[in-house]
């Protein structure tokens, strides 16, 4: 263990083995931090905060100050992170707000600098958020998203596995997997993450059937709910349902098609 004699680590505090704690930071009673996590100077993590092993805290990082949110009244809340995550410089992280809640990063997630998470927000596994993405209260994001630069999302909102946010894109509906979104079109989607399908190891067949899948949703002309009958009847189990299945428990309503059929089919 290698604590800097300018940090402050309050008794209470767990560490695990091999912890490094950089100068001027503060460790607040109650922070369990797992075995080999690196916390940068003037980072601060404060009680109710769980590290996974072996993540990197960067240098001014806030993990589990309280929520930004008037009706907090400085119940228990939490913050639970899970292994080989990368918290870069700036990052802040609220706990829940309500009473026993949790904001939750999963395994192998890397939030670049200044990036947000706001109270009771459900990170997958290796989701990356570039610098100065927002997520807003009880945002939930899937496994294997990447949101763009300066991107931000508003309170409530799914965005479901394998979606790609562009720079700058603007959020206040869900966001089906597979799909990427503009940067410059307020809820729009642009088409399908392809590259990240292929590199999430999809077979063509898979593709395909999320194509398809895609274009009864947006290109058929029909409603949400006639268009999900038509993927769970037309298309076989797998990630063409996985999409129905989001569309169809969707609350905030659905992200439209920005883009036109020419884009379409060369996705």
């Amino acid at each position: 263990m290698n604590i800097h004699p300018t940090a402050v680590v309050e008794a209470g505090a767990e560490l695990g083995a091999e912890v490094s704690v950089g100068a001027g930071a503060f460790i607040e009673a109650g922070a369990r931090l797992g075995e080999g996590c690196l916390i940068g100077p003037h980072a601060v993590v404060g009680r109710y905060v769980t590290l996974g092993p072996r993540c990197r805290v960067h240098a001014n990082a806030v993990l589990g100050d309280l929520p930004q949110d008037l009706g907090f009244r400085d119940a228990p809340t939490f913050v639970r992170i899970g292994a080989d995550c990368t918290f870069r410089e700036g990052v802040t992280i609220h706990r829940g707000t309500k009473p026993d809640t949790v904001t939750t990063v999963g395994e192998g997630c890397y939030l670049m600098a200044n990036s947000h998470l706001a109270h009771n927000v459900q990170l997958g596994n290796r989701v990356i958020l570039a610098n100065g993405v927002l997520l807003g209260g009880y945002v939930e994001v899937g496994d294997n998203v990447f949101c763009g630069g300066n991107a931000a999302v508003h309170q409530f909102c799914r965005i479901g596995r394998l979606a790609m946010l562009q720079g700058l894109a603007g959020i206040s509906q869900d966001v089906p997997p597979f799909c990427t979104m503009h940067g410059t079109t307020m809820n729009g989607v642009a088409g399908l993450n392809i590259v990240g399908l292929r590199r999430a190891g999809f077979t063509p067949e898979q593709r395909l059937e999320i194509k398809r899948a895609f274009k009864l949703l947006y290109l058929a002309g029909l409603n949400y709910r006639d268009a999900v009958a038509r993927i769970r009847a037309e298309l076989p189990p797998g990630p063409a349902h996985e999409l129905a299945d989001f569309v169809a428990t969707s609350k905030r309503g659905l992200a439209g098609y920005a883009g036109s059929a020419a884009d379409a089919e060369a996705g």
